[in-house]
């Protein structure tokens, strides 16, 4: 028998009732925004979104954003429908331990998901640097007649995300690179969580058709989002627009179909309650028992037929690039593995062991420049930028060449946007293709600390490079100087955080960072210059051990534990004491975080049980505790810093080797 062809309509009401069903299934989570935004994802999903069902990581897909990720139902629903690897039984089990649907996609979960939203507009930020990327990658390796990398960025996004700060930040910079193939749709209902009736007119009436124009947007105003064939031809334009983002304007009724709670608060962030659902199915002609979808409705929704003949097509253009570039495709290959180049281990030593032979004084923030400009040249994939403190952060090399609107490039200035350089670095690497990395002040790494948090829970390669670690960078006083910042970011799972005393720990800091493909790193580079520490072949092979035993001592009476630009200060006071037959066997801990990881005859090595320790680091006390215990001690800084030139702050502070010496012997006595 021949089932009629589904209409939009059906569609669109396959998606509202699989939202309603597992949220109430669930006794929790958001079905307004996935009932008021059915049409717009049939229009997208149904008529223009370039993917393949069958192979999620095809790398000329569309990329799908959803910015307003509590409404995560209408995601799964369509992942389920279009042909993805997610069953009815994961939506039935949403929200719960163990499933594939989760309360907000995550990436790497769900098959489909293009990164982890929730935090709201982090995923518009996201969006933004993986149209970056798209561009980016097709200039590198686009040649006339194969364009291998073509593809769109689309991203939903709602009130929330446009009232966070970071919406502004992002989509600002995305209007000046004019980056055209990027297409954000706006849910449009004017509905949030507080009030009465959830209506976001009293805090939230800014004119986002004119904020966005003034970006630099084509905007596209005034949008039925009921419309598929409104939204449809929307889209259309937007695809032809090829020098500036576009925002499709959808006007919405949030939970559209329920009659009690439509168009109210209530429908946001709760279940619609067993009677709605019944009032709602009668209202929008859906007949069907919960989690049944008929199947001529399955067949429309049903995309791995299209998907595999656009891969296909793909497949066979890469073919023909493959036999006239076969370089470049090697290199596309390589780079979208993830892999870095042939050879790379055996140079990076080459550079350390050159590094550890100069033995040179410098701030670490210098040597780090020093590690890119040798590196650089060997990893194409490398996407450097800052926010407004190039020259600070000292991340611009002599192979980099600056990003503008007009084409390529590998360097980007973010401007005064930390926050939104953090978030854009995600999508940068969830696009693939690249190695991000950024650079701003240590102390406004406050400002970006939940893209950290997102990149970590993401387990994405990114690199950050924050400068300026300690009150040793002087005069700007204590509103820049960080001293709570490098513990705070070791507390944050899956950050490996790198603190080096001098050029070779920053040579190995960025060779790990650069190595690792499971989580993002944070090093932390000094302003002031640091003296070079000595150090024997065996301990240069223990660097990136995270700790190791940078001076011993025989019988040793203690372990005294340092990082960054006070493991000088450590080295002194064991030369001091030494003096006076003392012996004190100095630990550089570069990392405490891949320290940590370390087999426990290793850390017990380094760090044994039997000898009393003490820790100093220009920051806050309490994070060494972990390593020196109650009975042992710790020299830092438990308050905010002072306006006044780097030595005399460390004079001030009482980090000076009488001070050193004499927490030493207070753990001897």
């Amino acid at each position: 028998m021949n089932l009629p062809a589904a209409s939009d309509s059906e569609l669109a009401n396959a998606l509202r009732a699989l939202a309603m069903d597992a949220v109430e299934a669930a006794k929790s989570g958001h079905p307004g925004m996935p009932m008021g935004m059915a049409e717009i994802a049939v229009a997208l999903w149904g008529r223009h979104l370039k993917h393949n069902p069958a192979n999620p990581a095809w790398a000329n897909r569309d990329r799908f954003v959803l910015s307003n990720g509590h409404g995560s139902m209408l995601l799964y629903a369509l992942l389920h429908l279009t042909g993805y690897d997610l069953p009815m039984a994961e939506l039935k089990r949403f929200r719960q331990l163990g499933s594939k649907t989760p309360g907000h996609p995550e990436v790497g979960h769900t098959p489909g998901v293009e990164t982890t939203t929730g935090p709201l507009g982090q995923g518009v930020a996201n969006a933004v640097g993986m149209a970056l990327a798209e561009r980016l990658l097709a200039a590198q390796f686009n040649r006339p007649g194969y364009d291998i990398v073509d593809h769109h960025t689309y991203v939903f996004l709602g009130d929330g995300c446009m009232m966070e700060g970071i919406s502004h930040e992002t989509c600002s910079l995305a209007g000046t690179l004019g980056l055209g193939k990027l297409v954000a749709f706006y849910d449009d209902n004017g509905i949030s969580i507080d009030s009465e009736k959830g209506h976001i007119t009293h805090w939230y009436t800014d004119d986002v058709p004119k904020r966005f124009a003034g970006y630099g947007w084509q905007v596209i105003a005034g949008v039925d989002g009921h419309d598929v064939e409104a939204v449809h031809k929307a889209i259309r334009k937007a695809q032809r627009e090829k020098t500036r983002p576009s925002l499709i304007c959808c006007k919405t009724v949030i939970a559209k179909g329920a009659p009690h709670k439509a168009n109210t608060g209530a429908a946001h962030g709760a279940p619609l309650g067993a009677e709605e659902i019944a009032a709602t199915r009668a209202a929008i002609g859906w007949p069907h028992p919960p989690f049944h979808i008929p199947q001529n409705i399955y067949d429309a929704w049903d995309a791995r037929g299209a998907g595999k003949r656009a891969e296909r097509k793909w497949r066979k253009l890469f073919e023909e690039y493959s036999v006239r570039f076969p370089e470049a495709a090697a290199e596309f290959l390589r780079r979208q593995a993830g892999e870095l180049p042939a050879g790379f281990e055996d140079k990076v030593r080459a550079l350390i062991a050159e590094t550890h032979k100069k033995a040179e004084t410098l701030a670490t923030r210098k040597a780090s420049q020093n590690v890119l400009e040798s590196l650089k040249p060997l990893l194409p994939e490398l996407v450097g930028g800052s926010a407004d403190l190039t020259g600070s952060n000292l991340t611009m090399v002599k192979g980099s060449r600056v990003i503008s609107r007009e084409g390529g490039g590998n360097y980007l200035f973010y401007g005064v946007r930390e926050f939104g350089m953090c978030a854009m670095m995600n999508g940068i690497a969830l696009h693939g293709g690249f190695i991000p990395y950024g650079g701003t002040f240590l102390v406004f790494s406050d400002y970006a600390r939940n893209a950290l948090r997102m990149a970590s829970l993401m387990r994405l390669r990114v690199i950050y490079v924050f400068t300026h670690d300690s009150i040793g960078l002087g005069e700007d006083g204590p509103t820049h100087q960080p001293v709570e910042h490098a513990s705070s970011l070791r507390l944050i799972p899956n950050l490996d955080v790198w603190r080096p005393c001098d050029t070779v720990e920053a040579a190995v800091a960025w060779t790990c960072a650069l190595e690792r493909r499971d989580g993002p790193s944070a090093l932390l580079f000094s302003r002031q210059n640091v003296a070079f520490a000595l150090r024997s072949e065996e301990a240069l092979a223990q660097v990136r051990r995270g700790g190791y035993v940078l001076s011993d001592a025989p019988w040793a009476k203690a372990v005294l534990i340092a990082t960054g630009s006070e493991v000088p200060l450590a080295l002194e006071v064991q030369k001091r004491l030494a003096a006076e037959d003392v012996a004190v066997r100095v630990v550089s801990m570069p990392s405490t975080t891949v320290f940590d990881r370390q087999e426990a005859a290793y850390r017990e090595a380094v760090l044994p049980r039997a000898l009393p320790r003490v820790a100093v680091e220009a920051g806050v006390t309490g994070f060494w505790r972990k390593y020196v215990g109650l009975e042992g001690a710790v020299l830092g800084i438990d308050r905010y810093g002072e306006s006044a030139p780097a030595g005399d702050l460390f004079k001030h502070f009482g980090l000076t080797p009488e001070n050193l010496e004499k927490a030493v012997r207070s753990v001897l006595s």
